[in-house]
């Protein structure tokens, strides 16, 4: 008698984003890994809205050895990509205006704070979950002193990613348990963090 087969169990819409971290993982010792993060990180500073962390903190805990390395990298594509958020703005702003989440009166309203703290918006933007190609878009269409944009771009992305990667370095295997244990709960607090972003610049442009 021929075996019964089984059935096929299909993924839950819940299971989806493990998955997709367990691929990450893998890609840590693959030759394209520090080009994907590359792109990823370029691409977040003027019109892609996933932040470089979901790629680079993994990374690091697959390959510990070259966490600073992966740091260095998003650091510095994320620069690379601030400027092109800056160019947008500064001449393109018909194009800035057709990226989700980029409006004329979240533009307005970030200008007009920009002729007085722009540095410091920049600055917060590049070290927390505030949507950072928001603000280099609003940068460029503020005209903001380049010296300055490029500083607190540097100073606030180099900060963020090297601390990510510090922190993945030092506690390495460490953090799996903990990871795998409440990964649900972590995956949810990042949301939390974005959407929480996304709403102080709403308060903002209003």
């Amino acid at each position: 008698m021929e075996p019964t087969a089984q059935p096929v169990k299909s993924t839950s819409w819940w299971a989806i984003h493990r998955h997709l971290y367990d691929w990450v993982l893998s890609l840590a010792d693959k030759w394209y890994a520090t080009w994907a993060l590359f792109g990823i990180s370029f691409a977040e500073s003027s019109f892609f809205p996933i932040p470089p962390d979901v790629l680079l903190a993994p990374l690091c805990l697959g390959s510990r050895k070259r966490s600073f390395w992966f740091a260095l990298v998003t650091t510095v594509a994320s620069v690379l990509g601030a400027f092109l958020g800056y160019y947008i703005g500064y001449a393109l702003i018909d194009v800035a205006l057709k990226i989700p989440g980029i409006t004329q009166d979240k533009i307005d309203a970030l200008a007009s704070e920009f002729q007085v703290r722009g540095q410091w918006w920049v600055l917060v933007a590049a070290l927390t979950p505030v949507p950072f190609k928001l603000l280099t878009i609003t940068a460029g269409f503020a005209q903001m002193p380049l010296l300055l944009f490029t500083l607190a771009c540097v100073l606030g992305r180099a900060t963020r990613f090297f601390a990510v990667a510090a922190l993945f370095w030092w506690v390495g295997p460490r953090a799996m348990p903990i990871i795998d244990k409440y990964f649900n709960w972590l995956c949810l607090a990042f949301v939390v963090l974005l959407a929480g972003g996304f709403a102080l610049l709403e308060l903002v442009a209003h």
